[in-house]
């Protein structure tokens, strides 16, 4: 019987010490940090991971994560120093370099370190958006804005034992209603422009055309004067080869061009009224002359030859 009892009471202590064994042992892992707890007051903390050990049901732990975290802020509107209303949309990335400090400012927790963080850049936001105008933030000095957000931001976020990595602006434009005024005075001057453009294409294009018609004009006046010269110069080297043949053999010079005109003027529905003995037919006379023909009868309402 006190065997047994004995027996019990070992594996009672047995299961006790596996039980503190177990409860004394706890791991880090290499995302995650720890604030070890005595009856609720911190003691220590550990950031190496692997296995680590705490008193058994005294000290608990508390684990926070040592990971970057992301932070979306919420669209806001801003007046730039130049008057112009902005439309700002950002995002945070941050991470926990204090757990002790951390968990006495916010609770350890994420959810509440992202409101005070969320207000604490959203200030930061604004008073750099208020120092700087339109361009600057838009443009020019967009890094150099950033990193004035995330500096003055890292102040307040020391407080909570947050270290802010970075800030970045993802839009930043004019409200809906200004981008739309903004457009249409943009389409109206790029409008405008254009009217320009084609203005001064069609002056050009008329300058163009009128400069062709005055050319092509003066390249026709020279062809015809070239063509009338040449014409002349044929004609008056016809002149001369007809002269030297003449010049030649006259009888037979006139003998071929009153065959040529024989041949002209004899053609079919051609009269003539000429008299028989006329120079024209010289060369139908023979020796001794040709008979007088038969002066035919002169068509009606012709006047009879003088």
């Amino acid at each position: 019987m006190n065997r047994n009892i004995l027996g019990g009471f070992l594996a009672i202590l047995a299961v006790a010490a596996l039980v503190a064994g177990y409860s004394a042992l706890y791991t880090v892992a290499q995302t995650e940090q720890v604030i070890v707890l005595r009856f609720g007051q911190p003691v220590d903390t550990v950031t190496e991971p692997g296995l680590h050990v705490k008193v058994p049901f005294i000290e608990t732990v508390v684990r926070i994560d040592k990971r970057i975290l992301d932070l979306d802020l919420p669209e806001r509107e801003a007046t730039a120093n130049d008057q112009k209303r902005l439309v700002v949309d950002a995002f945070s990335r941050y991470r926990i370099t204090n757990p002790l400090r951390f968990r006495q400012a916010v609770s350890a927790s994420v959810e509440q370190a992202n409101v005070r963080l969320t207000a604490v850049l959203t200030d930061a936001l604004l008073e750099a958006i208020r120092s700087n105008n339109f361009e600057h933030v838009v443009r020019d000095r967009r890094d150099q804005i950033m990193a004035r957000i995330r500096d003055q931001a890292n102040r307040e976020a020391d407080r909570f034992g947050i270290q802010i990595v970075d800030v970045r602006i993802r839009r930043a434009d004019l409200p809906e209603q200004n981008s739309k005024a903004v457009f249409e005075r943009m389409q109206s001057e790029r409008a405008q422009e254009a009217a320009q453009i084609r203005a001064r294409g069609a002056e050009q294009a008329q300058g163009i055309r009128a400069r062709s018609e005055r050319d092509a004009q003066v390249i026709v006046a020279e062809a015809n004067r070239d063509a009338e010269i040449q014409r002349g110069q044929g004609e008056a080297e016809k002149t001369r080869i007809l002269a030297e043949a003449f010049g030649a053999n006259q009888e037979f010079f006139a003998f071929s061009r009153s065959m040529d005109a024989y041949e002209k003027s004899m053609r079919a529905g051609t009269r003539l009224v000429l008299a028989p003995d006329s120079a024209f037919f010289r060369f139908f006379e023979q020796s001794g002359g040709l008979p007088a023909p038969a002066r035919p009868a002169a068509p009606a309402g012709t006047p009879a030859p003088q």
